[in-house]
């Protein structure tokens, strides 16, 4: 049995992944956002180990999250799990000065991976919406242009993609993926969205504990258990390690 820690995993697509790991038999860290969501995380599933505290939107807080994971021992996977969505309507700036959807969606994951004891896998939640992403960082903190929730939304979902198959290329004993769920019917997807939420969450914990040569991969982009293409731009190793190196810059913490 393995022990997976899944950011983001109160409610939606984390917590129904979390809930299936725990009916399987593994141990499974829950993450809420604050002390309110954490009591919402222990009586949505009840059968969780631990659950970890903080607010992945500043610096601070995503580094007192790895430290509590780090507290709990070692983890076999980790699931980046937790997003902001492509409706915010305007801007928001986080007390880092960074806008809050790259901080979420992109530093987040970065900083985790960096700072969390070294798993054996690591699954970084992308979206559809990646392939119309662009790797361009000149403005990645939307200080410049005019906002577009969408787009912004659409470049994290990217750039989680090729996070994933940053650290795949520099850790060859992690497998990392990227798992495409689809548009799945959660707050962020709307209860009109038409795929299937099931489907979304077999994959990220099938990548998390599978031991069929499907789920043994590593720098793959995965939907609904199987392969699917990426962005041109996503496997590109010089934008891949540009990415790094913004991140490194903004957070101050190098990806060992």
């Amino acid at each position: 049995m393995a022990r997976v820690f899944i950011t983001g995993s109160v409610e939606g697509l984390g917590l129904l992944t979390a809930r299936r790991l725990v009916e399987e038999g593994h141990t499974v860290t829950l993450h809420a956002r604050n002390a309110a969501r954490e009591n919402d995380a222990k009586e949505a599933l009840p059968g969780a180990a631990a659950v970890v505290v903080g607010d992945l939107s500043t610096l601070a807080e995503m580094r007192a999250v790895a430290e509590q994971v780090n507290g709990l021992g070692h983890h076999d996977a980790v699931i980046h799990n937790a997003a902001v969505g492509y409706r915010e309507p305007r801007r928001i700036e986080t007390a880092d000065g960074l806008c809050q959807v790259f901080a979420v969606n992109v530093l987040a994951p970065y900083v985790l991976t960096a700072l969390i004891e070294r798993p054996k896998r690591l699954i970084y939640l992308s979206s559809g919406l990646h392939k119309s992403g662009s790797v361009a960082l000149e403005d990645a903190q939307w200080t410049r242009r005019p906002w577009n929730g969408t787009q912004a939304y659409s470049d994290s979902k990217l750039f989680d993609a090729m996070l994933a198959l940053a650290v795949a290329r520099r850790w060859p004993t992690v497998r990392s993926n990227s798992v495409e769920p689809g548009w799945v019917p959660t707050r962020m997807g709307g209860a009109g969205a038409p795929d299937d939420l099931a489907q979304g969450a077999e994959t990220q914990a099938f990548l998390a504990v599978g031991h069929t040569p499907g789920a043994r991969v590593s720098g793959e982009h995965l939907y609904h258990l199987k392969k699917r293409s990426l962005h041109h731009d996503a496997r590109s190793a010089e934008h891949q390690d540009t990415l790094l190196a913004y991140c490194e810059t903004l957070s101050g913490t190098p990806l060992p």
